[in-house]
């Protein structure tokens, strides 16, 4: 085990700080390797494996050139549960469930339909699938790709969700009525790129991630207008948001005629989530 350590740490100690090192190497060898945790924890010796050696050495080339660790391993944890991952979609955040558990606790206790626009990994859709059982719940994206994970992932964690492909900038209406509609649509400004992490820009996609300077608030708009016919009077909007256009964003569902709009900070005290509710009618 020793051993396996000193390569990792050999290959990796001038990218990452310690602390982010030992979670690496705690991630690479229970994970990656299957070793057993009290092995790790002790140092056992492993025996010679060339198999094994062969696939720590792809990884650690892989997270030298700066691949994201989930991408290597090839999932994601969030909300207790394992979630498959790729170039093709987000990784899992922490901000992220925070949105779900807000949902989550609004909508506890009742039954209902409910939508996840632009799916990605499908982390959102299938937690509140396990989550509220009762609830019937659709998810969408652009991405085939992003569709195939998402499916994979419902399955994986014994999820009831039914996928689709839908462009929302040019979607016409829907076919359902939703109680709920919850979406982490693209909201980092393009100007906000020169602060992304190397690993998030040259990994990550970036159809999920960046909007334009010019019209941050492209997505958040057309799924607003989507909802005011989508939703059943009274149905809740949810948003994972970008705090720069977070006062924007409200006057524009205010304007659009959401009432009771909310605003929750994240885990590092950032304006993250918006939730809103359509109290009116149908638009013509």
């Amino acid at each position: 085990m020793r051993n396996v350590l000193g390569r990792i740490s050999q290959a990796l100690q001038n990218l990452y700080d310690r602390s982010e090192l030992d979670v690496i190497s705690k991630a690479l060898c229970m994970e990656l390797l299957g070793v057993g945790e009290s092995d790790y924890w002790l140092k056992s010796e492993l025996p010679s494996d060339k198999a094994r050696d062969e696939l720590l050495d792809s990884a650690l080339e892989r997270l030298a050139k700066g691949e994201p660790l989930q991408y290597v391993l090839g999932t994601a944890p969030f909300l207790g549960m394992d979630f498959k991952v790729g170039p093709g979609v987000l990784i899992p955040r922490p901000e992220t469930a925070q949105l779900v558990e807000w949902v989550e606790s609004i909508c506890t206790g009742r039954r209902g339909r409910m939508l996840d626009i632009g799916t990605g990994s499908g982390c959102i859709a299938v937690s509140l699938a396990v989550r509220l059982r009762s609830w019937e719940v659709d998810a969408w994206d652009i991405s085939p790709v992003a569709l195939e994970t998402a499916s994979y992932n419902a399955k994986a964690n014994d999820a009831d969700v039914s996928f689709s492909l839908h462009d929302i900038l040019n979607e016409q209406g829907s076919d359902c009525e939703y109680d709920v509609i919850v979406s982490n649509p693209p909201y980092v400004l393009d100007r906000e790129r020169q602060e992304m992490q190397k690993t998030v820009l040259d990994y990550e996609p970036s159809l999920a991630l960046f909007v334009s300077d010019n019209d941050p608030l492209v997505f958040y708009r057309s799924i607003a207008r989507f909802g005011q016919n989508a939703l059943k009077c009274g149905g809740r909007l949810f948003f994972e948001i970008n705090p720069i256009t977070a006062d924007a964003l409200a006057g524009s569902l205010d304007g659009m005629g959401y009432a009771d709009i909310e605003i929750k900070n994240d885990i590092f005290g950032k304006r993250r989530m918006m939730g809103a509710c359509w109290p009116g009618e149908k638009q013509s």
